[in-house]
């Protein structure tokens, strides 16, 4: 029997969408505006990178023809060899937003057919009756922020109110998402995440996609700093996706990362949530191992979106991909001869691009395995053609709207 191995590089886009006007983001183009930054030295930080963007092991893979396919412009300073060693090509998103949920949910073979609740006021963002039923149900002294806000500049803001007087911090942003933070020490990590579960059920009606507690440690004199401790609190799919199929079949499923978080638990089995890309990955890897024929091994890697892209940090963002990159050889000795692995993203995160929120793009789509004849896969045109290919792939027939490569 086969296995399967999805990674997803969260936030790692290669630009073009066509309807990215809508979102403000013509133009924008993660991985492009990356490699362009590296090789004009703007992605150079001492004591962590400097020079082009070396990916050498996602270039022989085809990840630079993926970008080209999709952009029409080569990676700047990055190896385009003759003939790349995997297939490669490009997906574009038909669900609503920009935003993980349906990122995911579209990869996992489960586009969003409706339009995402957002909270579009830069101030006083939440309604009142919301703000009212979340001091009621929390029972809180009241709440903090309520605006648009990058979370870690908020938690700067405000962190020493919330802790003299108890007040949570609530924020939210161009997604559709409610976002609290809470001091883990103070406030009580158990209390925030008891909170977040009633804010859930709160915003259900307005279709909000997640609701995202985000703890931190640290006093007003060390500074403070958001943990791993992270949970989001998601409304399930809306239809069936390839973890459910997987289930009903009885098939091992392994998800790593947020994974558990996106999809509301729902037939995640094993989650394995360490703190970190480097941790993660290894998880991912160790969990391969075992993994029984037939299994399906789920994977997010989450750092280059929180840590480097919503920071709008290039030299970051840049060293990120050259760590996967560099890791990435310890994922293909570790598969079996009929395991099939894809590499992709779930939407953009251009740090080159204004403000701080997701950029709407293509993603680059990579999969390879001794199996997997090498070549090009083309313009995808959902990306439920990925949960197509794997459900194939896997014997279990293909999931979702999406067609199989």
């Amino acid at each position: 029997m086969t296995r399967a191995i999805l990674i997803v590089l969260d936030s790692v886009g290669c630009g073009g969408a066509e309807d990215a006007a809508r979102y403000g983001d013509t133009g924008a183009d993660t991985l492009g505006h990356i490699a362009q930054a590296c090789a004009e030295g703007r992605g150079d930080r001492e004591g962590l990178r400097s020079g082009p963007l070396a990916i050498p092991n996602l270039a022989r893979l085809g990840l630079s023809h993926a970008c080209q396919a999709s952009t029409g412009k080569p990676l700047t300073g990055v190896a385009r060899p003759e003939a790349p060693q995997g297939q490669y090509g490009y997906g574009v998103e038909v669900s609503q937003g920009k935003d993980t949920p349906s990122g995911h949910w579209e990869i996992a073979g489960c586009p969003v057919p409706f339009e995402w609740g957002y909270f579009t006021a830069l101030e006083n963002s939440f309604p009142p009756d919301l703000v009212a039923a979340i001091i009621r149900e929390g029972v809180l002294p009241g709440i903090l922020g309520n605006k648009h806000a990058s979370g870690t500049a908020i938690i700067d803001e405000l962190a020493q109110e919330h802790i003299s007087t108890g007040k949570p911090i609530c924020y939210t942003s161009v997604d559709s998402v409610l976002q609290i933070a809470a001091h883990e020490e103070h406030f009580g990590l158990e209390r925030l995440y008891e909170l977040c579960r009633k804010v859930r059920v709160l915003v259900d009606p307005l279709r909000i996609g997640r609701v995202i507690a985000r703890p931190f440690i640290g006093t007003a004199e060390t500074g403070f700093t958001r943990t791993g401790n992270r949970k989001d609190f998601a409304i399930p799919p809306p239809d069936e996706t390839i973890l459910d199929r997987l289930a009903q079949q009885g098939r091992a499923i392994v998800t790593v990362g947020k994974i558990g978080d996106i999809f509301a638990h729902r037939n995640t089995a094993l989650e394995i949530k360490p703190f970190g890309n480097a941790a993660m990955f290894s998880a991912a890897l160790e969990a391969i191992e075992t993994l029984p024929d037939g299994g399906f091994c789920f994977v997010n890697l989450v750092d280059f979106d929180t840590e480097y892209g919503h920071r709008r940090d290039i030299p970051g963002y840049a060293a990120a991909l050259e760590a996967f990159d560099r890791d990435l050889p310890r994922l293909e000795a570790k598969l079996r001869p009929n395991d099939l692995a894809v590499i992709t993203a779930d939407h953009g995160n251009d740090p080159s691009w204004p403000g701080t929120d997701h950029t709407r793009e293509h993603v680059p789509v990579l999969a390879f395995g001794a199996g997997v004849a090498a070549g090009p896969i083309g313009r995808r045109e959902s990306f439920a053609d990925i949960a197509a290919t794997l459900g194939t792939w896997l014997g279990i027939g293909a999931v979702g709207p999406g067609r199989s490569w």
